[in-house]
């Protein structure tokens, strides 16, 4: 059997991780967050041979979608978000890009919802929503692989902001606590900004979760 892989870039004004998963063997990818420099994307991962044929978002702040639309143009997949994420996807002052000074909006060609099973690119991914960061705040879980890519929902040893609009540190905890550490300890977590961790660590040591 194949094996998934996972790829990262780091890209935008606030470092952000953007991810690319692919089973070995397959040229094709799905993108999660293009943050930014959506051109710059498409064209590395061409030089890899590579063909993005899905993006993901995890959240819609501003940070995470910049590189979106054009990556979109110019490699024709489609765009996939939460159902509960549209407010923080069409209002640029929900998303805070305009409070950064260059607004964006994104219109996602799916609406996902909570518990959905998805397989892009040949990888099967399940969708759990986990609002706090945002209200449609979502992780992107391969349980064939042990992975999580967790959006700004869970860091390593610290969790996500909740002060920007739709946030809620109550409903981000309990997210974490009810949606994730139910997961395998194993389960490597790939967060939206910094170094990689897992469940186990986060369960154990996590100060903002215990």
């Amino acid at each position: 059997m194949a094996e998934i892989k996972i790829g990262r870039m780091t890209l935008g004004v606030c470092a952000t991780n953007c991810y690319f998963l692919y089973k070995e063997g397959n040229s094709d990818v799905i993108m999660i967050d293009p943050a930014d420099r959506g051109a710059d994307i498409y064209n590395a991962l061409k030089g890899k041979g590579m063909n993005v044929a899905a993006i993901l978002l995890t959240h819609a702040h501003f940070d995470h979608i910049y590189g979106a639309d054009k990556l979109r143009e110019l490699s024709g997949a489609k765009i996939y978000a939460l159902d509960a994420e549209k407010v923080v996807c069409q209002d640029a002052y929900v998303n805070v890009s305009a409070q950064f000074g260059r607004k964006v909006t994104i219109a996602p060609d799916e609406w996902l919802t909570d518990g959905q099973k998805l397989t892009l690119a040949d990888v099967e991914l399940e969708v759990i929503s986990t609002p706090g960061h945002t209200i449609g705040s979502v992780c992107y879980y391969v349980k064939d692989a042990g992975i999580l890519v967790a959006g700004d929902t869970l860091f390593e040893n610290s969790v996500g902001r909740t002060d920007f609009p739709t946030g809620s540190m109550s409903k981000l905890v309990r997210s974490i606590k009810e949606k994730l550490f139910v997961l395998p300890d194993e389960t490597k977590v790939y967060p939206g900004h910094g170094d990689s961790t897992t469940i186990g660590n986060e369960k154990k040591y996590n100060p903002f979760c215990q």
